[in-house]
Order: structure tokens, then sequence, then C-alpha cells
């Protein structure tokens, strides 16, 4: 069931995709209102109906891009029961969704900078769900028994460099070969050991 938007929603919308744009591009402290209201096609005074300033647009959009990459994640890895096959399929989806969406990159490395506790909770979010499903592949012994925080920061690491080295700065989505060593990397770390 598809949910209706409102013409303004479709709006707000607009500008966060326009700012997405702009801060992509020249980074948050050289964007200006004013760019970002032309580049949505709407005049200056209506993004003030949306958002208080370029920091309050800036905090909604890294929440938003938090939560379309978790999202994007979780469509791919629904109905997967092995963590093993999850890892695999959520670090494609993530390449997938960076590689769609470049200025992800920029935005949230940013964001350390312009607003350290939304940087911080963007990291915190991601791992709170990866934490939980590494907690239920433990209990069924899918995967070793080790701290899940711990563990679930170094896979997000390797995404976070793999993503930058590929996506980023070569703009495709990482080599077979690439990913095949990363996985089996996370595969000889993380699976159980014979006899578990």
């Amino acid at each position: 069931m598809s949910v209706k938007l409102t013409k303004g929603d479709i709006t707000r919308q607009r500008l966060l995709g326009a700012a997405e744009e702009i801060f992509g591009r020249k980074g948050y402290y050289n964007a200006t209102v004013v760019e970002i209201t032309m580049r949505a096609e709407v005049a200056q005074g209506t993004f003030y109906v949306y958002f208080q300033s370029k920091l309050d647009i800036y905090c909604d959009l890294v929440r938003q891009l938090t939560h379309e990459v978790r999202r994007e994640i979780q469509k791919r890895v629904t109905g997967l029961e092995n963590r093993l096959d999850i890892e695999r399929e959520g670090f494609r989806a993530f390449f997938d969704y960076v590689h769609e969406n470049r200025n992800l990159y920029r935005i949230i490395r940013e964001a350390e900078f312009v607003e350290n506790e939304l940087f911080i909770d963007h990291y915190r979010t991601i791992a709170k769900g990866y934490i939980a499903g590494l907690q239920k592949a433990m209990a069924k012994k899918q995967i070793r028994a080790l701290d899940p925080e711990t563990v679930a920061y170094c896979l997000m690491g390797m995404g976070e460099f793999m993503g930058m080295r590929w996506v980023l700065w070569e703009n495709k989505t990482p080599p077979a070969k690439g990913f095949e060593a990363m996985m089996d990397f996370i595969y000889y770390g993380i699976a159980p050991a014979k006899g578990d």
C-alpha cells in the first residue's frame, strides 16, 4: 500500500533532494540556502516553511540518508536466514546504494565537523540494528560468539573503506575479486569454529 504524498511533502522532498546535491558537491560550509532553493525551483521563503535554517535541513538530510541506507539493506536481506548470506547481500546493497548516492560519503563525513552528535548518531543508529542481528546469529550459533558491538563496528568499517576505495574514488562498485576477498575475510573471521 503506497502512501499518497501531499503537495507539501513533495516540496519538502524536493528541497531535501536539492540539499543533497548541493551539500554533496560544495560541502556544508560553501552551500547556501539560495542555491538549495534555486536547485529545488522554489521561492526562498518556501524554504523557511519547512526548515528553520541551513543546519536544520542538513540535519534532516543526514537522518534521511541514514534511514534510506538502512532501508535499502533491509530490503535486500529480507527473507535470508543465514547470517553469512545476510552479510554478503547487505554489503552488496550498501555498495549499490552508495554508488547510486555518492553524496552520502561527503555529507556524512562532513557531519563530524558540522554537527558532531549527528555524525555519531548516524553510526550508532546503524550499529544498533547491526548488533541486534549479530546477537541473534550468535544465539543460533551461525557465527562465533564475539563481542557484537566490536564485530558490528569492524564490519561497518570494512564496508565504509571498501566503498570509499571503489565507489567514491573510482565511481564503481568493488570488483568481484575485491568483494570476494572481503567476504572471505568476514567468513573466516566470524564463521563458527569447527565443532561449535
